[in-house]
């Protein structure tokens, strides 16, 4: 009874950190990764300069490895949340981790937009801003939705890693509880839990981009 207690808070705190990493990410990360795209070369809103100076910062900080981030940014952490420990501790650098890789997944999944239906859009009059609202956006909802269920089921991943440094979590629970007092059943638990977790985010967001594509097809058929 005593763990399945501790397994159902850590549980709450794993999905607590992953959540709201997850918006702080996506709020900055989609943006990002429009604001990438419209500035590549050839778009329309080219600015190469703007372009490379955004795609650098996306390359250095999507090649740090997590563990190494969390660390660094603990005095970041301080100032935001006031300690370097806890979850709320742990959203910090599991936010700044996963925004560069939405910002490339959503620049990516509006490449592969089919231009005629920017050059029909344009000839109609559309602006620069309402082809990236109306065109670019809808076209390509179903793969920032596939990008974002890989980001999610990633940063349940590096919420366990977190909590090897006191993050909270499953993480925390399979350290303290399963690795240290070498209970063999907590590991399996926190394991068991963490596979469930990122089949469902996989299943919720398949279906989402699944649903997504059909209205997609539906208003263009």
């Amino acid at each position: 009874m005593f763990q399945m207690t501790l397994l159902f808070k850590a549980t709450l705190e794993t999905m607590y950190m992953v959540f709201v990493s997850g918006v702080i990410a996506t709020l900055v990360g989609l943006p990002w990764g429009i604001v990438l795209f419209t500035s590549r070369k050839g778009n329309i809103l080219a600015h190469p300069l703007l372009y490379q100076v955004l795609a650098a910062i996306v390359n250095v900080t999507r090649s740090i490895p997590f563990i190494i981030l969390m660390i660094a940014v603990i005095p970041f952490t301080r100032v935001i949340v006031g300690s370097s420990i806890g979850t709320n501790a742990a959203i910090v650098p599991l936010s700044l981790c996963a925004m560069p890789f939405i910002a490339r997944v959503v620049e990516n999944a509006l490449l592969e937009v089919d231009k005629g239906l920017v050059e029909a859009a344009t000839a109609m009059g559309a602006t620069a801003w309402q082809i990236v609202c109306k065109v670019f956006i809808p076209e390509a909802l179903p793969g920032i939705i596939n990008g974002l269920t890989l980001t999610v089921v990633s940063l349940i991943g590096y919420s366990a890693m977190a909590g090897a440094v006191g993050g909270g979590g499953l993480g925390d629970l399979a350290i303290r509880y399963g690795y240290q007092r070498f209970d063999t059943r907590v590991m399996l638990m926190t394991i068991v839990v963490m596979i469930v977790l990122v089949q469902l985010m996989q299943w919720a967001g398949d279906k989402l981009a699944k649903w997504c594509s059909h209205s997609k097809d539906s208003i263009y058929g």
